[in-house]
C-alpha cells in the first residue's frame, strides 16, 4: 500500500493497524504535532467526503492500494478563517437592522465559523455575542480578530511587544489588595480583567509558537506545560479569593505567586523561542 502526503511518498511501516481509520489516527496525530491538518483524503484516487468517512475508516488495509492525503498548515488555515471572519463582519455591518437577526443562523454553517468554533473557542463566543446577541460591537470584535491575526502571522514579535504591558499589569497585581481595602473596586476589577486578558493572550501565542515550530526543547528549562499548569492553579486560587473579597489572600497570591509566576512563564517562552 502506497501512502502520499501532499504528493510526496511517506515511509510508513504498519505496526498493528488493520483498518484505514487506525492508520489515519496515527498519521493525524503526527501531522498535528507538525502543525498540519488533513483537508483532503483520497482512497485509490477516489476523494472521500464527509458522508463517506464512516465507511472508509472501517476499510481493511489489504483492500486498499493507495492513500493520498492533502494537508494545510494549521497557521494558514487559521489566518484564512480569520480573514474570512473580517469579511463577515463587513457584511454584517452593511445589513439593515431587520436583516441582521438572520445573519447568525447562516454564518454558523460557514467553514470559517465551524473552524473557529473548534480551534478558537473564545473568539467564537465573541462572534456569537456580536452576530446573535448584539452584546458586542463589531468594532470590538474586529479589533480582537486583528489582534489574533497578528499573533498567528508573527507570534514572536507579538510576544515581545507585550513585555512592557505585562510588567505594568504585574505592578497593578501587587497593588490589588490595597485597591480592594480602600474601596477602589473599579480599578481592582479592571486589574483582574487586564490580568485575565494578558494571560489568555500568552496562552494563544504559546499555541502558535508550538504549532509553528518556534519553540526549542531545551532540557535545562522547566517545561512550559508544567509552568502553565502551575500558573493555572494559582490563577484559579486567585480568582476564588477575589470573588470572596479575601484581600489578605489576594495580596499574598498576587505579590508572591501570580505576578512572579506569569513573569517566569513569559521568560521561559522567550528563552525557548528559535529565531
Amino acid at each position: 500500500m502506497e501512502i502520499k502526503i501532499n504528493d510526496s511518498p511517506l515511509d510508513y511501516s504498519l505496526d498493528n493497524e488493520n483498518t484505514l481509520g487506525e492508520v489515519l489516527a496515527n498519521l493525524e496525530g503526527w501531522l498535528v504535532n507538525s502543525g498540519h491538518r488533513i483537508v483532503n483524503l483520497f482512497i485509490d484516487d477516489t476523494e472521500v467526503d464527509a458522508s463517506m468517512l464512516e465507511e472508509a475508516f472501517s476499510k481493511k488495509l489489504d483492500t486498499i492500494k493507495s492513500i493520498k492525503i492533502k494537508t494545510n498548515i494549521i497557521a494558514d488555515l487559521t489566518a484564512e478563517s480569520l480573514q474570512s471572519l473580517l469579511e463577515d463582519i463587513d457584511d454584517f455591518e452593511n445589513l439593515k437592522f431587520d436583516e441582521k437577526k438572520n445573519f447568525y443562523d447562516k454564518w454558523k454553517e460557514s467553514a470559517q465559523a465551524q473552524y473557529i468554533s473548534v480551534e478558537i473557542t473564545d473568539l467564537y463566543a465573541y462572534c456569537v455575542n456580536t452576530f446573535l446577541n448584539g452584546d458586542l460591537h463589531t468594532v470590538t470584535l474586529r479589533s480582537i480578530v486583528e489582534e489574533i491575526i497578528r499573533e498567528v502571522s508573527n507570534p514572536v514579535d507579538e510576544l515581545k511587544k507585550i513585555e512592557s504591558i505585562l510588567n505594568e499589569i504585574c505592578e497593578r497585581l501587587v497593588d490589588l489588595p490595597l485597591d480592594i481595602q480602600t474601596g477602589k473596586d473599579s480599578r481592582a476589577a479592571q486589574t483582574i480583567q487586564l490580568f485575565s486578558a494578558i494571560t489568555e493572550k500568552i496562552f494563544r501565542i504559546v499555541r502558535q509558537l508550538d504549532t509553528q515550530n518556534y519553540l526549542s526543547k531545551a532540557d535545562e528549562i522547566k517545561p512550559i506545560t508544567q509552568l502553565i499548569t502551575e500558573f493555572g492553579n494559582i490563577l484559579k486560587d486567585l480568582l476564588e479569593a477575589y470573588e470572596k473579597n479575601d484581600s489578605v489572600l489576594v495580596g499574598d497570591l498576587t505579590e508572591y505567586e501570580a505576578s512572579p509566576k506569569i513573569k517566569e512563564l513569559y521568560n521561559a517562552i522567550l528563552a525557548r523561542v528559535n529565531i
